[in-house]
């Protein structure tokens, strides 16, 4: 009788969750797709001038540094600047996804992004793989709102950095 209760209780909470729709087929998906292939293509051959001409003016980049910090459009572009005067970087492995939420919190025109980069250090020669996913919502042409994700243990093992288990 209680799993039933549960499960009657929880009812409207799915209900309610399952109210917003995602589509796949949207009259803007090739154009949103094409915009955030170009912002990965201009990381790969070190263009951060292209790289921020994908970004609307109000941009907020999130998760990039290891942090759940953000960026907006200047950060962003010196922590790329930074980045590609140290590092080469080599995309592959790219998967995109152009997606449309309607009637959720979410809602927008999304791409949906996973691939590999490769970091070489110019000096070093050192190479990181950094699996990654980013999530792109598109408005107007350009990417509003960008959320990186990616393997930051792979990034620290790399740099030497070891997790030690506790004690007890």
């Amino acid at each position: 009788m209680l799993p039933l209760a549960f499960v009657l209780m929880m009812t409207p909470l799915v209900s309610k969750a399952q109210e917003g729709t995602v589509t796949l087929e949207f009259q803007n998906a090739a154009t949103a797709l094409e915009l955030v292939q170009s912002y990965v293509k201009a990381l790969h051959s070190g263009d951060v001038s292209k790289m921020d001409a994908q970004l609307a003016p109000n941009v907020m980049v999130y998760g990039l540094g290891g942090g759940m910090d953000s960026l907006n459009r200047t950060q962003h572009k010196e922590y790329f600047t930074n980045s590609i005067n140290q590092y080469k970087h080599s995309i592959s492995e790219e998967l995109y996804l152009p997606v449309k939420v309607t009637n959720n919190w979410n809602e927008g025109e999304w791409v949906l992004s996973w691939g590999t980069n490769t970091l070489t250090h110019k000096t070093t020669g050192k190479i990181i793989e950094v699996p990654y996913h980013t999530a792109a919502r598109v408005v107007n042409g350009k990417i509003e709102f960008l959320r990186y994700w990616y393997d930051v243990l792979n990034i620290l093992e790399t740099q030497g950095y070891t997790v030690t288990p506790p004690a007890n």
